[in-house]
């Protein structure tokens, strides 16, 4: 479940927000050949003349200090991590896939976990390096790195940033001592806004906190005064998650024994409207169900995402989703990678890239795929966009003729106008009630557009 039916819950910003849904399309394509390629088709939007050859890049430092007891990541925890070995692995595959891919120039890069800041960073260096060399890379491209305030000290900051990072991502997650105990977190509240500072000192502009709501034993009334403080410290983005848990997890444990419990439903759908109230009155714009920026400082990363473009994923367990050229395939593919790093590493040693996973997308996939994200944005999907990737099938013919859907829209938690299909401010909040049943009216609609209608009968000529 992406968020709950009163809330949005607790999804990665980078990748997670697609690869929660990606089970589905990957699925129903084994076996089926019919997919979005240049050659007898239409060119997707993703891919039109201005983004034929551009991707993001996306790369996975899977090792952390210590696992949250909420998280169910990909993530490691080491005594001794080989930082030789897995700036050569980086290194390699991302050559391998920027090779494989074709893509010639790289629009934004994301290193995620993990504890990414736990990497050296040279390792960083070494990677951007690498994409400088084989791609072209815009002076001003948006190089983000995820950081915990105890891997965050000032030099360290300073040296990421000379490495090359221009955007970082905070995970302070929590204002209350206790609350970071409960999580995990390896970090008090006093090294969280000391982290921030220094953070904004060398990133103006660009730090980015990430905190979490719906925590066990929290109130609405805790949550607005942390809210409030954290609002008055951080900088000009912030992303705002929903705990959720997740089965085999310490705190999931801990709460189906009763030692901790989870504040209502009700309770924290009123979490989520209070800090966008908050937020909004902060002067922040809320332009994705998790993310809210001031002065234009959105995460262009993020947005290719939620916008169906390519992306490249390198490192243990990542994701991408591109047209492997180099292979001389025209249909793009869903690519994972091998999860564990030590198994990852022997891969990339042997094979130039660790994919463990591939799958040709279908027309079908990607219309799912921008349905689920694009409604994420509250700029919502517009017809041109739509109409690029499906020219047979407008958005109105593919969502918009069942009655729940018109329902959604006489209710207005749903928008279809001249801009295209979009959540309403209160829609927004309960976007996974409504994805459901557009889902199930766009594969009706594909199949009918893609399924030639029998003749009745009637019709049929009687023979002599």
């Amino acid at each position: 479940m992406l968020f709950s039916s009163t809330a949005c819950c607790l999804v990665r910003p980078v990748q997670l927000a697609i690869n929660c849904f990606v089970s589905l399309p990957l699925a129903r394509s084994l076996g089926q050949t019919s997919g979005w390629g240049v050659p007898g088709g239409q060119v997707p939007a993703f891919l039109d003349e201005a983004t034929l050859h551009q991707a993001s890049l996306y790369v996975h430092w899977p090792f952390c200090e210590r696992r949250c007891t909420y998280c169910n990541f990909n993530k490691y925890v080491s005594p001794s991590v080989d930082h030789d070995a897995m700036r050569d692995g980086l290194v390699r595959e991302t050559e391998t896939l920027l090779s494989v891919s074709q893509v010639k120039e790289i629009t934004s890069i994301f290193f995620g976990g993990g504890t990414p800041s736990l990497a050296q960073p040279s390792t960083i260096a070494s990677v951007l390096e690498t994409v400088a060399r084989v791609a072209r890379v815009p002076h001003n491209v948006e190089v983000s790195i995820e950081a915990n305030p105890t891997s965050a000290s000032a030099s360290r900051l300073a040296e990421f940033k000379e490495a090359g990072v221009t955007r970082l991502s905070l995970g302070v997650q929590a204002l209350c001592n206790r609350d970071l105990r409960i999580l995990g977190r390896d970090h008090t509240t006093q090294e969280a806004l000391w982290s921030l500072e220094e953070a904004r000192k060398l990133f103006p502009g660009d730090t980015s906190v990430d905190i979490i709501f719906g925590r066990p034993g929290q109130s609405v009334e805790s949550w607005e005064e942390e809210l409030e403080e954290l609002v008055a410290l951080c900088d000009h983005h912030v992303s705002l998650y929903q705990l959720t848990l997740e089965r085999g997890t310490a705190l999931y444990r801990q709460v189906q024994e009763k030692v901790l419990s989870m504040p209502e439903q009700e309770e924290m759908a009123e979490m989520y409207q209070v800090a966008r109230r908050i937020l909004e009155k902060a002067g922040f714009l809320q332009y994705e169900v998790s993310n809210f920026a001031k002065n234009g400082a959105v995460c262009k990363h993020n947005l290719g995402y939620w916008r169906g473009r390519q992306y490249l994923g390198v490192g243990p367990g990542a994701h991408g989703r591109f047209i492997p050229w180099g292979e001389g395939k025209t249909l793009r593919e869903a690519r994972i990678q091998t999860l564990e790093p030590d198994d990852w590493l022997r891969e990339v040693r042997r094979f130039g890239h660790g994919t463990r996973k591939r799958v040709q997308q279908t027309k079908l996939d990607i219309l799912e795929e921008m349905l689920i994200l694009g409604l994420r944005m509250n700029d919502g999907i517009t017809h041109q966009l739509w109409l690029q990737c499906s020219p047979g099938l407008s958005l109105q013919e593919a969502v918009g003729n069942l009655p729940e859907v018109k329902q959604y829209l006489r209710e207005q938690l749903l928008v279809l106008d001249d801009r295209g299909l979009r959540c309403s401010w209160e829609g927004l909040a309960l976007l996974d009630t409504l994805l459901p049943t557009l889902l199930l009216q766009l594969q009706i609609s594909y199949q009918k557009l893609v399924t030639p209608s029998l003749p009745s009968i009637g019709s049929v000529p009687q023979a002599l």
